[in-house]
């Protein structure tokens, strides 16, 4: 499948747009693939919403779907030159300035647009390569070609599970870790439930753990759809030490209002198959 994936990336984009449609029209048309798992997330997430504005919302993340499969492949064999001519990164100093002096920086970003994209596009203009923390895919020929996809302009992704003891090997070092979090922990690990998009979510307590031991800013990505294949990605500060002794999840309620924003200005570009509500809030919790 490796060996296909390279293949398929020499592929001129267009053509693998072709594939992309392809691939929307038989997840969505025939197989149904988690359109009623999509469907009950964004009624719950927007009830204020009529049911064709919810519909136009979940055929959109179908297609932009499409979209990020034909693009993720085809910047197996990108050069940082194209990349940089199809994301823009907005407010980068914000990163310089922390990382120049001597400082370690967190990005939080979620499954939104490209999110692949972010890891590429930001290694082309950062001073120091980025980090990405990811959770291993199941499928070992998809993991280790997402692996080398994320690494190909740098920085080196970390599996989740061994994060700990990198950043405790690395502790004195300025580097620039990233993290897609919106994901939902399961239900016997450490979270936080917060209400978010109308509902009670957990998130992971992570990244305020992390912020903490490295003594790290906190930046959040964003990014919009400018058209198609082409991208705006914006960083902003989310918090910065001295944290607050009194509150170990300061960062991560910054995280879920600045993302919500995010997903309430453009809903059809986060990805609504996965399972962020997995299991009910506990009574008491």
């Amino acid at each position: 499948m490796r060996i296909l994936f390279k293949i398929l990336s020499w592929l001129p984009l267009p053509a693998l747009y072709a594939i992309g449609d392809a691939l929307f029209f038989f997840t969505y048309h025939v197989l149904r693939w988690r359109r009623s798992l999509a469907s009950a997330n964004l009624a719950q997430s927007f009830p204020e919403k009529s049911e064709p504005e919810r519909a136009a919302i979940l055929r959109q993340s179908y297609r932009n779907l499409g979209d990020l499969i034909a693009e993720i492949i085809w910047s197996y064999s990108a050069t940082p030159e194209e990349m940089k001519r199809r994301v823009t990164v907005e407010n980068p100093e914000v990163i310089f300035n922390e990382t120049r002096a001597g400082r370690s920086v967190l990005l939080m970003t979620a499954h939104f647009c490209n999110w692949e994209w972010q890891v590429l596009a930001g290694n082309t203009v950062l001073d120091e390569p980025m980090f990405p923390v990811y959770k291993p895919q199941r499928v070992a020929t998809m993991d280790r070609f997402l692996r080398d996809a994320r690494a190909r302009f740098g920085g080196t992704p970390i599996p989740h599970k061994m994060l700990t003891r990198e950043l405790i090997r690395h502790r004195s070092e300025a580097r620039v870790y990233a993290m897609v979090a919106d994901q939902t922990p399961t239900i016997d690990e450490p979270k936080y439930w917060m209400r978010f998009l109308n509902q009670d979510s957990a998130f992971f307590v992570g990244a305020d753990a992390i912020a903490r031991i490295l003594k790290a800013p906190v930046v959040f990505v964003e990014m919009d759809r400018v058209r198609r294949g082409h991208y705006r990605m914006r960083v902003s500060m989310l918090a910065r030490p001295p944290y607050d002794r009194g509150s170990d999840t300061e960062v991560i309620e910054r995280y879920a209002r600045a993302l919500e924003s995010e997903i309430r200005n453009s809903p059809g570009d986060w990805l609504w198959i996965h399972r962020k509500w997995k299991y009910p809030k506990p009574v008491g919790a």
